[in-house]
């Protein structure tokens, strides 16, 4: 490992970015610098802007990954080599604003029902009831369940943020019954090795099977079920601000995403329906 790439990881550290943030500035700069062979400390402007296009009109690299390499370069420039990120003088492209898939609550639980497996039925079932990110389940622990105030902690989520979510009863039963079969060490859900979280690649492949299983033709993931729960409490009347709470939003204008993929109200009739043709 070159001294520039452990500079770079100390101060990532020290900031408190999380594991997956780290994995993915790094692995960005990293193909940056084998593109051209050049350790990126060394590249031009002119350079860092050919970068981008051949991601745009070759590799066809969405826009949210061209601002994560941005963001991950401009640390390396200003915050750990102390340059003026002036000499580079580059605008972010614009983000694309597509909407996420949702999934109707029929959806989610033929997912669910179709899972025979009792530890993954368990851990689908809890991203769902608790709007999780995958690393946020993966990152449970036996002692965040709190049965007596039917709450969830959440620690370090997006962001280094903690925060509760509610532990439904149903959920509840459904880990008292996973307990008693797979008697987890420390973490919530482990993998075959005892005491060692289970893997994010196994839950999002997991999903990724019940979902076909399921006969489900949209192209969702296992961070549907997040944006399916925010989804479903805002058309079950959850006002917008609770929401905001459980999900972890610092920003209300985030929250609000879920304004536009909630059911219209059946009252609403389009034009053409009354219409004599």
């Amino acid at each position: 490992m070159t001294e520039l790439r452990k500079k770079y990881l100390s101060y990532l550290r020290y900031r408190n970015y999380s594991a997956s943030t780290i994995k993915h500035y790094c692995a960005s700069l990293i193909q940056l610098s084998q593109h051209y062979n050049l350790s990126p400390d060394k590249l031009t402007r002119d350079q860092l802007m050919n970068y981008l296009h051949y991601l745009v009109e070759v590799k066809q690299v969405s826009t949210s990954n061209l601002n994560q390499l941005l963001s991950a370069y401009r640390i390396l420039i200003v915050d750990v080599l102390q340059r003026e990120w002036q000499e580079f003088d580059i605008r972010r492209p614009k983000l694309e604003k597509r909407l996420p898939a949702v999934l109707s609550q029929k959806e989610v639980k033929r997912i669910i029902t179709g899972i025979s497996n009792l530890k993954h039925r368990t851990f689908i079932s809890l991203i769902y009831s608790c709007g999780l990110r995958v690393s946020e389940l993966t990152g449970l622990k036996i002692k965040d369940v709190d049965s007596a105030r039917m709450l969830i902690h959440i620690r370090s989520g997006k962001g280094a943020k903690d925060r509760y979510v509610m532990l439904s009863k149903k959920i509840l039963l459904m880990l008292r019954d996973y307990w008693k079969v797979y008697r987890p060490v420390e973490y919530l859900f482990e993998d075959e090795t005892q005491g060692k979280a289970i893997a994010v690649r196994t839950v999002q492949h997991t999903f990724a099977k019940a979902a076909i299983k399921a006969g489900i033709r949209k192209q969702a993931g296992i961070h549907s079920l997040r944006h399916s729960f925010a989804t479903h409490l805002l058309e079950n009347g959850v006002n917008l601000l609770a929401i905001q709470k459980l999900l972890g939003h610092n920003h209300i204008k985030t929250t609000m995403l879920y304004t536009h993929l909630q059911n219209l109200p059946s009252s609403i009739q389009s034009p053409f329906d009354v219409l004599d043709v």
